[in-house]
């Protein structure tokens, strides 16, 4: 079999951009064209070169455009023939050096093809370019430093790519072997677009996402200027790894630095960072990115909306149960003596990425936790959500990374939708308030150990959950095998799933006063969240004190 046999065989196209083009980027000399016909001649693809398209349009060549015209006319025509050709049949394009710089043909890209960016060191495009005479921006300068110059300006736009590829003095046929091998590792992000009456924002749930950080945030940030606000654990595990991220696409970021645990989450702590935010200094446009679990993000995110009366903000939940609960809604603020969460803002992020890496740094106890707000979400109001719940929740907590992203998208997208709904938490019935099952019982059980860790936020919802259930039954909403389901799948998964699993003995009229100045109550009366079965779940304001107080003495409580 001869070579070029070989090259006209085609293989299969990757599951991951299949009935999608491919776009090759990169400097002058990285080997664009020779690189787009061997990928297109092993796919089975059309190949089309954007400079040649242009030079067809145009009718003359792209050094006489520029002479002519100028860069800017250059720069249109050029938008303009790449959106036609991405708006056809699946093809491989090699784009011009500068055609990626471009806003609006990025955004193009993103939306109708995989980008590559072959990447080269300088010394190689140097070679690579030597006695070429058709390139306009080498005409008449010194070839190395104006290649370094490009380098810098566009390289850390290059990196916005989806896929990077290094190459050297390699022959063409190994870089695109290259190609094809990284093309087939490549997983596409998970992609929840949140729909707001006062913005939209996306959640990206995938894997590496710290390390791409840079590339996702990069077309949504006014400023490539940021502030990460994270904690003394997450920071050892988590914070270089952002910040060369951030780097690979030149946004200048510096760090806050704060203790770790609920403790954190107080007006002392938050006024703390406000403070640092302005010793920076901080402009109405740099971003502040919360690196952590709940507590970091309630902390950044209401110092995000506080400082300078809005700064831009970004969610990176590094926990499960940030990943599915706080990150998204745009809930933020501290506790107090009297209570949790009771000064904060709603405030929506930007964008938030769910890294499914990170959680693989949890302890177990962690990732029960963050479960627990997942089998919430289809208590709630997706019975048939619930029942995955119940086939895959062993898989979650226990460390699948598929199943985890998954568990992750569908809580994510019953958030939205029902935030997207009842964005500030207005209806009085219904709405947003159904997210609070098993929060009443929960928060009032986090308020008695007082915030310390001797209770995780999600274990209290895991026991306010079948409590909710037991009162739903008891009321005669809903069956008491409902409840016993709840109890036993809660229990399943390695979640304290009643009062008794807990290591201490609680007051029941102590904790009924708690609940008395949760921020849930309006008009003097307790708000419960009650199901009328699985996936039925409903607010009242009707719940008779004495039912509560009943139950919890009937769960071990003292009087």
């Amino acid at each position: 079999m001869t070579k070029n046999t070989a090259l006209r065989e085609t293989q299969p196209i990757p599951d991951t951009i299949a009935g999608r083009s491919i776009v090759l980027v990169g400097l002058m000399g990285a080997g664009k064209t020779s690189i787009g016909r061997r990928l297109a001649a092993r796919l089975g693809m059309p190949f089309r070169d954007a400079d040649q398209e242009i030079e067809l349009a145009a009718g003359c060549t792209i050094p006489e455009l520029f002479a002519r015209y100028g860069e800017p006319a250059f720069r249109d025509g050029e938008r303009r023939v790449i959106r036609r050709l991405l708006a056809g049949d699946p093809l491989v394009v090699a784009f011009g050096g500068g055609a990626f710089m471009d806003p609006q043909t990025r955004e193009t890209t993103r939306a109708e093809a995989t980008s590559v960016w072959l990447r080269c060191t300088l010394p190689t495009l140097v070679r690579r370019v030597a006695g070429r005479d058709n390139r306009p921006l080498l005409n008449g300068r010194d070839r190395e430093d104006t290649l370094r110059q490009l380098m810098e300006v566009r390289y850390p736009i290059y990196a916005e790519a989806d896929v990077i590829v290094d190459c050297g003095d390699e022959p063409p046929d190994h870089t695109t072997g290259s190609v094809m091998q990284a093309l087939s590792e490549w997983k596409p992000a998970r992609r929840l677009h949140v729909v707001l009456s006062s913005t939209s924002y996306d959640v990206v749930i995938g894997d590496n996402l710290l390390a791409r950080a840079g590339a996702l945030l990069a077309p949504r940030l006014q400023q490539k200027r940021a502030v990460v606000i994270t904690d003394r654990n997450v920071a050892a595990l988590h914070l270089q790894t952002l910040m060369g991220g951030l780097a690979e696409t030149a946004i200048t970021a510096s760090a806050i630095v704060v203790e770790g645990g609920e403790m954190s989450k107080t007006m002392d702590s938050y006024a703390n960072v406000v403070d640092q935010l302005l010793e920076v200094p901080v402009e109405r446009r740099t971003a502040i990115i919360a690196l952590g679990g709940g507590v970091v993000g309630d902390l950044a995110g209401f110092a995000a909306a506080t400082t300078l009366r809005g700064l831009p903000f970004v969610q990176i939940p590094t926990t499960l149960l940030s990943q599915v609960d706080s990150s998204v809604g745009g809930k933020t603020g501290v506790n107090t003596r009297r209570g949790k969460n009771l000064v904060g803002a709603f405030y929506q992020p930007r964008m938030v990425l769910a890294d499914t890496g990170t959680l693989a740094t949890l302890p177990p106890r962690e990732l029960g936790a963050g479960y627990a707000e997942i089998a919430k979400s289809g208590l709630i109001g997706d019975a048939a959500f619930f029942a995955w719940c119940e086939r895959n929740g062993k898989a979650v907590v226990s460390g699948d990374r598929e199943a985890q992203a998954e568990a992750v998208r569908r809580t994510c997208a019953f958030k939205a939708a029902v935030v997207g709904d009842d964005e500030r938490e207005e209806k009085p019935n219904d709405g947003r308030a159904l997210l609070n099952l098993g929060h009443t019982f929960g928060h009032a059980l986090e308020a008695e150990y007082g915030y310390d860790g001797g209770i995780l936020h999600g274990e209290g919802v895991a026991i306010g959950l079948g409590l909710a259930f037991k009162l739903s039954a008891r009321l005669g909403f809903c069956a008491a095998a409902d409840a016993e389901r709840v109890i036993a799948h809660v229990s399943s998964v390695g979640l304290p799933a009643d009062l008794s699993m807990l290591n201490r003995r609680f007051s029941a009229a102590m904790l009924v006063g708690h609940m008395r100045r949760d921020k849930k109550m309006r008009d003097g009366a307790l708000h419960f969240v009650l199901a009328r079965g699985i996936g039925q779940a409903f607010t009242s304001a009707d719940v008779p004190p004495e039912a509560v107080l009943e139950l919890l003495r009937d769960e071990g409580c003292t009087a």
